[in-house]
């Protein structure tokens, strides 16, 4: 059955200078409210009381009356208000423990956008005019929108590199992907991005360290500018756009492999790991980074869900690595090192196939009966070097 979902399309645009100057101006307006707001809410929290989005929308009528923030009417209102509603967001999740505190907004490190809702652009024939600008919006329409499907939410942001895009939120209609009865476990990894449970090995690209020497170049180009000067904004140029230039093509490989294993797959296993944990391993935390495994995750995830597809996530704790598959022993300590490793039993194992064909096994497991595996380990006094792992148990 298809399914209904938000979904956004993103696209390269081109404004006119008047246009950039325009955006550019509820960029740092959206900032300024954001932060502003920020330091009330900040403020009411160390006197032990609340402040709601109808009290910080109230606030923002106060602030345009103000000489000092008269310049906020100046752009469109409904960017202003919509940082609020982020804002209340970001509290929410906090209040939630989903979150850390909301931190402030800062003109060289924060993302610049603003975004619109239904009344504040309007959408005639594919052509996009956005209030209180004049003129349309020079969109390069990539790939077409849904059929029949307008936008209810424009979101414009800059990144780092100078260059404009458009979001636009759209509803879409998925059709479900061909039933089939396959089923693959993967286990991420830094040699090899991912290793299937089938036995195939897909490559990590390594974008980051392919461009590195680049990447090396253009970054001792920018310490050697002045501050302040029109040089030194050229080097950070140049700099963030061999930054973009890696993510931009991580993300394409990532798409690409997300997207084959959801469709060839009616069920995909993976483990749960705890990346920022791996991250502060002084030795691997910039290959862990290039890899990206917290993004295949989550791509796996939203894929999985509008394509009628299973994603199950083995616990963190279950020894994938160690476990062996043939009989069932669990091995002390494997150094990272050790691509291959030979059970008690005799039998000789690849590490990174070992892995992934528990992970299936575990992953099954946990399909069949519901609930998560751990491994049952017998007690440590003997001092042996290896325990025996118990039959795969539905957890109580």
């Amino acid at each position: 059955m298809a399914r209904q979902v938000k979904r956004a399309f993103r696209y390269r645009c081109y404004p006119t200078d008047e246009q950039a100057a325009e955006l550019s101006r509820t960029f740092g307006c959206v900032r300024l409210v954001y932060n502003k707001a920020l330091e009330e809410r900040t403020r009411a929290w160390y006197e032990q009381r609340r402040v709601s989005y109808v009290q910080s929308s109230a606030a923002l009528t106060q602030w345009k009356k103000t000489e000092e923030l008269a310049f906020l009417t100046e752009v469109s209102s409904v960017p202003l208000q919509q940082a609020l509603r982020h804002l209340q967001t970001a509290f929410g999740n906090f209040f939630a423990q989903r979150a850390k505190y909301p931190r402030f907004k800062s003109r060289k490190t924060s993302r610049a956008s603003a975004e619109y809702t239904r009344s504040a652009f309007t959408w005639r024939e594919g052509r996009m005019t956005l209030a209180k600008m004049a003129g349309a919006l020079d969109i390069c329409w990539s790939r077409p929108l849904p059929e029949g499907s307008e936008p209810t939410t424009v979101t414009v942001s800059r990144n780092a590199a100078g260059r404009w895009f458009v979001s636009l939120l759209c509803q879409d209609t998925i059709a479900p992907a061909a039933a089939t009865t396959a089923a693959v476990g993967l286990d991420a990894g830094i040699t090899s991005l991912v290793t299937l449970s089938t036995g195939e090995k897909v490559a990590n690209p390594k974008h980051e360290r392919r461009d590195r020497a680049r990447l090396a170049k253009a970054q001792r180009e920018l310490s050697r500018k002045a501050q302040g000067s029109a040089n030194r904004e050229k080097a950070r140029r140049k700099v963030a756009r061999v930054h973009a230039r890696i993510a931009d093509r991580r993300r394409d490989h990532l798409h690409k492999l997300s997207t084959r294993l959801v469709r060839e797959n009616q069920t995909v296993m993976i483990e749960d790991l705890t990346v920022r944990n791996l991250l502060k391993n002084g030795t691997l935390a910039r290959a862990i980074s290039d890899a990206s495994w917290t993004h295949l995750r989550s791509m796996l995830e939203y894929k999985c869900a509008w394509y009628g597809r299973e994603l199950v996530v083995i616990d963190r704790w279950f020894p994938s690595n160690k476990l062996c598959g043939a009989g069932g022993t669990v091995a002390a300590k494997i150094p990272l090192n050790a691509r291959a490793w030979t059970c008690d039993c005799g039998a000789v194992h690849d590490r990174d196939i070992n892995a992934a064909r528990n992970i299936l096994a575990a992953g099954l497991a946990v399909s069949a009966c519901g609930a998560g595996v751990r491994p049952q380990r017998e007690s440590s006094r003997t001092g042996q070097s290896s325990v025996k792992q118990e039959p795969l148990q539905r957890e109580p």
